[in-house]
This record gives C-alpha cells, structure tokens and sequence, in this order.
C-alpha cells in the first residue's frame, strides 16, 4: 500500500529545504535570470546548507521519494538554480545502474571532496533526440582506449562537468543495440566546449554543447558491468530516462505550486477594487481546480518515485508524470501571467513571468509529450505494433 502522508521527518526534511528555497533562491532568483549567471558564492552555500550533515535526518529509506520533495522545493525557489547546484547531477542514474563497484567508487569518490564539482549526461544530439537509435555518436576501440567522436547538444551543466556520461555507438549498424555508456572526464584531450546556448527560460542554468574529437578515455570508462548483453547500453539509457523524467516532472510542480501561489496572493492583495464579482468567482474557480491538478501531478511523481525505490519498473508511470505535469506547469503559469496582467509590474509579476519563459522546456526535454505518450501508449497495449 501506497502511504502519501508525509511522516514528521519528511515534513521537517521538506520545510528545511523550503527555507533554503525562500531565502537562498528567491532573493537572487530575478537577477541571475537577467545576467545568466550563477554567483559561486551561492554554490558554496548551498553546498554547505544540503549537505547530509546539515539536512534533517529522515527515517524513512525511500530515497527517491526524498529526492522528489527536494528538488519539488528547489523548484519552488527557482528551477534554474536547481538544476545548476553542484554534484554528480545527471552522471548519477547511470552510474549507478551500470556501473561496476569499483566504477562508482572510483568516480563518486570525486564529490566527497568539499569542493564544487558537477556531473553532465550528453545523450541528445543534433538531429537526434528521443530517438535514440538514431545516434551518430561513434566509440572504437583502440588498444587500451575508447576514441569518441561525435556532437552532443543541449547538455545541462556540460561546460562544468567534471564527469560527463556521454553515450556513443559501437557500431551503426547494431542501431539501438550498439549504443553504450561512458565517462569522459573533464580535461580529456579531444573533449571541447562548443557554445553555450541562450534560452528563453532556465536563463541561469547552463546549456553546451559539446565536441568530441578523437577524444581517448581508457578502455575501464566504459559503463557495463551490471550486464554485458548487445541492449544493456540502450537499456543504460532508457533506465536514465525513467530516473530522470520523475525529476523533470517534480521540478515542474515546484514551479507550478510557485506561480499558483503567486497568483492566489495577487487575488488576495492586489485585485483591483471594483473587479466584477462574477469574473473573481471565476478566477476562484480556476484556481481551485488548478491546485487540484497541482495535488494529483505531484502524486503521480511520488508513485513513480515509490516504485523505483521498490525497485519496481516504472517505465509508463515516469513517462505519465512527465507528461501530465509538463502539461500541467504551461497551464499554471499562463494562468498566472494572464489573471494578474491588470497589476503592476512589480517583482512578483516579473516572477510570474520568468515562471513562464522556465515552463516551457518542461514539455520537451527528457522527452517530448508526444514520446511520453508513445511510451505510454506501447506498456498500455503491448499487444499491438505501434511505431
């Protein structure tokens, strides 16, 4: 059975990290928009204020369910910010379902230094992006080497990494079953930055490209010691998806929760008096059920995140979350800017629209809607050959 009350160390666990949100984020929120720029001082402190020593001891062992109230915060206070903090980040998933013992403590043992150091994915590819079979980055072996050529785009934190997991084709031919995993280091001759991207939303958060030229990694970077059959890299990579699309789904509750809330203080605070009664009531209406919404994208994330801490396949339920909640955050914040356009152009409605300009990604990256759908769609009716 399925418990969504929250128990009194996560509720503890969960406002600690929403005064971190309230008083870290927020305050530099509008400003590292503008600049696309991350002070590191504000990477210093919240490496200091997340850190295990610092947050509220949890009882509970369900660690992805934690994860999601983090990062559903994190969101709250600002998306960007989130997504730029300091850590393994989105080498983590898999690393750690195909990487060997010795792999991850290798490579982990990189972050528990006290310094600031990131982690990177490069799984998207000009040209390519939810089609994974279609991808044309190359890895030979060379003696005691990997040699990695190719272009990888959209790479959050990609400029920073110190480890990027980086998937590659042994072989074209094998489509979706020559696809594997590996780290590439920061440093590594024949990894070179491209451009980093100017975005409409996510504005602080860093977006590269990356070039691989002749890029050598030693033969042990290879990720597969978990199962050495033809699809374990493809497996890699869908298994990264299915981590990673509950993530993408809470962060779009955190910034829709934002933009409601927002809006609901608006209402309270600034609506002009002399509005037309009936068009308040409908502006209630619209709220209430939009915070019902809010309330079910949010348990669809936590029962993906329950069953992968039960280690239970969770394919159609991470894709479910993704798509309803990427759904669900384009309509909270184009509710928020539209019911509040009669106000001033204060701080809380520029807030409201860099909620906006942020939601929009949250329907395309780690998969577009209509792939969540085709996801879906595939573990709904098995039976049939749906392209």
């Amino acid at each position: 059975m399925i418990d969504f009350t929250l128990s009194k160390s996560q509720q503890a666990f969960r406002e600690y990290v929403h005064q971190i949100a309230l008083t870290e984020m927020r305050p530099i929120s509008l400003e590292c928009d503008r600049n696309e720029h991350i002070p590191d001082a504000f990477f210093w402190t919240m490496q200091k204020r997340l850190s295990p020593a610092s947050l509220p001891k949890v009882e509970e062992k369900q660690t992805q369910v934690l994860s999601m109230l983090l990062n559903e915060e994190l969101a709250w206070g600002d998306a960007a910010l989130s997504t730029a903090l300091p850590g393994p980040g989105l080498a983590a998933p898999p690393l750690l379902a195909q990487g060997t013992p010795e792999q991850q403590a290798k490579f982990f043992a990189l972050y528990a230094d006290d310094q600031l150091h990131w982690g990177a994915l490069a799984l998207t590819e000009p040209g390519i992006g939810s089609d994974v079979a279609g991808m044309s980055t190359t890895a030979v072996l060379d003696g005691d080497e990997w040699v990695i050529n190719g272009h990888k785009h959209y790479i959050t934190n990609g400029a920073r990494a110190d480890l990027i997991i980086t998937f590659a084709t042994i072989d074209k031919s094998l489509g979706r079953e020559g696809i594997r995993p590996f780290v590439v280091p920061k440093g590594t001759p024949g990894l070179i930055v491209g451009r980093i991207e100017e975005k409409m939303g996510l504005r602080a958060s860093q977006t590269a490209e990356l070039i691989f030229e002749n890029c050598r990694i030693p033969k042990d970077h290879l990720l597969a010691g978990r199962e050495q059959s033809k699809k374990a890299g493809f497996k890699a990579a869908m298994g990264t998806l299915d981590a990673t699309r509950p993530m993408v789904g809470i962060i779009a509750v955190g910034i829709a929760r934002a933009a409601y809330e927002a809006t609901c203080q608006w209402v309270k605070e600034e609506l002009p008096e002399g509005y037309p009664l009936q068009k308040r009531q409908n502006i209630e209406t619209e709220l209430e059920e939009l915070w019902q919404e809010i309330q079910m994208a949010r348990f669809l994330v936590w029962r993906a995140a329950w069953m992968a801490d039960c280690r239970i396949p969770n394919s159609k339920e991470a894709s479910m979350c993704k798509a309803y909640a990427g759904g669900l955050v384009m309509k909270a914040t184009a509710a928020s800017v539209r019911i509040t356009a009669p106000g001033k152009n204060s701080e809380l409605r520029q807030l409201m629209q860099k909620w906006f300009r942020d939601a929009k990604v949250f329907d395309i990256f780690e998969g577009t809607a209509q792939i969540q759908r085709l996801v879906i769609a595939r573990r709904l009716f098995p039976a049939i050959n749906i392209p």
